[in-house]
């Protein structure tokens, strides 16, 4: 089955009993392929609304009618976007997801009011859906590295009515709940939603061939489109248990009972042709920072200034915020015919202190890379090259990931910033023109730099992340004496200090064999360690946005 097909199968699917199916997560950027597809999902009969990743809660729950309420004098609601008859939800950019939206659509969802979504995944690397919607969502496609050529017409059946009806009185074989449970334990999907999503995959299938009773081919199916995604682990092997005698293996097998008898290697193959070719190493790799808050952009940082809106919040008249005053009318409005019974002599809206909201707005704090790299030793021209092509392939994406970076260069006896905070490519091709190399191994220099240039930023509101080349033979203490110990606990001292002042930080370990030395240097900063001999501009930078995603 090519990509194509089975995307557009899983849409068939949906639409036969979007009530059941709940959702469908779409894993792809912008382009013709994915503009097609949304074309073909536009004739699921349902009305369609197009949601927004940030949409606030009055516009998703309704909220009070400010000035047919003012000119009626009683209090009239407007109806929210998730307060309507059964719709099928658009959620584009859906890794951006905000978590109001996120648990209200699914609260929404678990209702069971018919509603159905589309969730659009546009992330980068390790960028995700947030958990409570790829677990609401049956089925998972990708329509990444396909082309037009690939494209075919697709036409949803016209009897979906009478599809739903015959997909929900498709008869389930005994044995295919207890089957669809194993398999879902032995591949690591801790959801109990997978297996009936799966159940009534086979069913809908089955109804869409015209069949009265699951087969084979209806659970692999289900298997392909529910488990494949979820999967977080393969079965091990079972050479070493004892081989049972094997019998024909047909495409359907039915027992004495009547029953569908089907291999749990038949259903295994099939998760197995729909995982990505990585998804084994991806599992495998466990590159997720000790104690990182950091996602995406900078820290969240809350003020009453600018930024994204967010909910106005009650507040006392000592509160330095602005007044919401439209938030602050519709916080009084529902206690008005009381108030002026109490005080008949009152015109117009009556507010209490209690009424008052203050205006709140989030912003995104920029995020700097501070690249401290160790230009000593024969080796530093080649360790100069590999940071100056990182941090040009990382400034080409800091535009859209609002990054600034900084170079700092240790030798000799000292460290030198030779870039300071900078999101221009011009500046930094012209700065890193020609770079020294040479001397000693100022390693604690080199972290003192790094670690001042970190306060600095998160005074100025930035969020500042360390981000350490080197062979760790720091030979070079802070007082500029050759002592290969003292340089070791100096070095020491200062990641611990990186780790005082919460600093994230990123240690990469450029000798041909990993220096133990500096991994417990890295464990000292809670910093993530990786080991990459050889490494060249591609993959430190491939390495660091990995590690910032995480």
């Amino acid at each position: 089955m090519t990509p194509w097909h089975r995307a557009t199968l899983a849409l068939t699917l949906l639409a036969i009993d979007p009530d059941s199916f709940a959702g469908l997560i779409v894993r792809a950027r912008v382009s013709p392929v994915r503009d097609a597809f949304l074309r073909t999902s536009q004739k699921i009969p349902m009305p369609h609304v197009k949601l927004h990743p940030n949409m606030t809660a009055q516009v998703l729950d309704g909220e009070i009618d400010l000035s047919s309420t003012l000119k009626a004098s009683t209090l009239i609601m407007q109806k929210g976007l998730l307060n309507r008859d059964p719709s099928f939800f658009i959620l584009p950019m859906a890794e951006r997801a905000d978590p109001y939206l996120t648990a209200r659509l699914s609260q929404t969802l678990d209702a069971g009011n018919g509603h159905a979504f589309l969730a659009l995944d546009e992330g980068v690397e390790d960028e995700k859906l947030p958990d409570s919607l790829s677990d609401r969502a049956a089925f998972w496609i990708s329509l990444d590295g396909l082309a037009l050529a690939d494209f075919e017409p697709v036409t949803l059946p016209d009897n979906l009515v009478q599809l739903t009806k015959d997909a929900r009185h498709v008869d389930i074989p005994d044995e295919v709940p207890e089957q669809l449970v194993t398999l879902a334990v032995n591949l690591g999907i801790p959801s109990l939603r997978a297996p009936t999503y799966a159940m009534r995959a086979a069913q809908a299938h089955a109804a869409l061939h015209q069949r009265k009773v699951i087969t084979a081919e209806d659970l692999s199916i289900a298997v392909d489109l529910v488990f494949a995604h979820r999967a977080t682990r393969l079965p091990e092997t079972q050479d070493e248990q004892p081989k049972q005698p094997q019998k024909p293996q047909n495409e359907t097998r039915q027992n004495e009972d009547d029953t569908l008898s089907i291999p749990q290697d038949l259903l295994l193959d099939a998760v197995k042709a729909a995982l990505p070719a990585d998804v084994l190493e991806k599992l495998a790799s466990d590159t997720k920072r000790k104690g990182t808050t950091g996602n995406g952009a900078g820290a969240k940082q809350n003020g009453n200034r600018r930024g994204r809106p967010l909910p106005a919040r009650a507040g006392s008249k000592a509160n330095t915020a602005r007044v919401d005053l439209i938030a602050t009318l519709r916080a009084a409005i529902p206690y008005q015919t009381i108030r002026r019974e109490a005080q008949p002599q009152r015109t117009g809206p009556i507010i209490h202190p209690g009424d008052l909201r203050r205006k709140r707005y989030q912003t995104l704090s920029d995020r700097l890379l501070i690249f401290t790299v160790d230009a000593s030793g024969s080796a530093a021209m080649a360790r100069l090259a590999e940071a100056k092509g990182a941090v040009e392939m990382l400034l080409s994406e800091a535009y859209a990931r609002r990054d600034h970076v900084a170079l700092i260069s240790f030798r000799g006896l000292d460290a030198e910033v030779l870039l300071p905070p900078t999101r221009s490519l011009v500046q930094t091709k012209r700065r890193l023109a020609a770079l020294p190399g040479g001397g000693g191994t100022p390693l604690a220099s080199g972290l003192t730099a790094a670690l001042s240039l970190a306060e600095t930023a998160s005074h100025k509101g930035m969020s500042a992340t360390i981000v350490l080349l080197t062979d760790g033979r720091a030979n070079i203490a802070l007082d500029g004496q050759a002592n290969r110990t003292q340089a070791g606990d100096d070095a020491q001292t200062i990641a611990r200090n990186i780790l005082s002042a919460g600093v994230d930080a990123l240690v990469i370990d450029t000798t041909i064999r990993p220096e133990r030395s500096l991994k417990q240097l890295a464990d000292m900063m809670h910093a993530n360690y990786i080991a990459l001999p050889r490494a060249d501009a591609k993959r430190v930078s491939a390495a660091v946005t990995a590690s910032l995603a995480s």
